[in-house]
């Protein structure tokens, strides 16, 4: 990534550069540091979920152990582009083969999202990680590690990153809005925090995204990532339960023609809200709405029109309401 873009997007400009810098993600930090100081390290299998600093914490492992110049000390692949055995066979090889710093016996090889590399290319790995291990580290970086084999994960050290604490996502928002001078309301960081579900590239980049509008408010965010307001959807639901089926229909058309919101996404926040605190219905009824929620989204997924399937959930939803006052009585 050239420096003009990385200055553009907040999500580079604002990654942290040493192991010292990064946010939550303690134990890792510290099993990494002793790596530095030793000067010496495994083969590592970084896992976890997107956003949770697994790339950022092998550049800044590069950058303590070489300095500022560490790009010369270490070959990044992104397995999604570069995931053939050619690939492994050649500029992982070569790069393998290539001199040493005197300072550090070792060279790095990263490999974002491994779990893209074919079955083929996996083997090659496996076998060029115990050829060149005097002289070559591999950092593997995968959501999960699943879809890696066996003898990989065996020649590695595991580390697992965990989603990011709210206090820590929200801290690092507000230094970002500070440096950047740019306003804001408490509740919207709260809720780039929610949405971003621990991601904290993906909080950065609605962050920035809402900031280029003006003030950071909660309207701002929810217009900028595409999604209904909470209250909205809990509102069409309830309108649906209460037997108002037209209404909740025409609430429904409100909020896909106002935010731009698929099918998917609908049912996706509607899912969402069914096990919010702030939707008030008894236990066995979430699970019921819950369980049909994810027939609706499958049909979607499948190719099922959106207008239909979710005036055949909201007629459901009518019906069930129905029931339930029936069973009241």
């Amino acid at each position: 990534m050239s420096s003009q873009l990385a200055e553009l997007l907040w999500a580079e400009k604002y990654r942290p550069r040493s192991l010292d810098e990064i946010v939550n993600q303690e134990e890792v930090v510290k099993r990494l540091k002793k790596f530095v100081r030793e000067r010496n390290m495994p083969h590592l299998l970084f896992v976890g979920p997107p956003g949770t600093g697994k790339t950022t914490a092998a550049h800044a492992l590069a950058h303590d152990l070489y300095g500022e110049n560490y790009g010369q000390y270490m070959l990044e692949l992104n397995a999604s582009d570069e995931r053939g055995i050619d690939t492994i066979r050649t500029k992982v090889k070569e790069f393998a083969r290539s001199k040493t710093p005197s300072e550090i016996p070792f060279k790095i090889v990263l490999l974002d999202e491994a779990v893209n590399m074919t079955a083929d290319a996996q083997q090659a790995l496996r076998r060029l990680m115990e050829m060149y291990t005097a002289t070559t580290r591999f950092i593997l970086i995968a959501n999960y590690p699943s879809k890696i084999i066996e003898p990989i994960q065996s020649r590695c050290a595991v580390f697992r990153f965990t989603p990011l604490k709210k206090e820590d996502v929200v801290a690092r928002l507000k230094w970002i809005c500070e440096k950047e001078g740019c306003q804001y309301d408490e509740e919207a960081l709260a809720v780039i925090y929610e949405l971003s579900e621990g991601d904290m590239r993906r909080a950065i980049n609605i962050l920035q995204a809402a900031a280029a509008l003006g003030k950071v408010t909660v309207d701002v965010v929810y217009k900028v990532v595409g999604l209904a307001k909470p209250h909205e959807v809990r509102e069409m639901i309830k309108l649906a339960l209460d037997g108002r089926f037209m209404e909740a229909r025409n609430k429904l058309r409100e909020l896909m023609i106002n935010y731009g919101l698929s099918g998917i996404d609908v049912i996706k926040q509607i899912h969402r809200e069914v096990f919010s605190s702030e939707f008030k219905v008894p236990e066995d009824v979430r699970v019921l709405i819950a369980d049909y929620a994810g027939e609706v989204q499958f049909r979607l997924v499948e190719g099922a029109d959106d207008e239909i399937q979710l005036n055949a959930f909201l007629a459901w939803l009518t019906l069930l309401g129905k029931k339930l006052k029936a069973a009241q009585k």
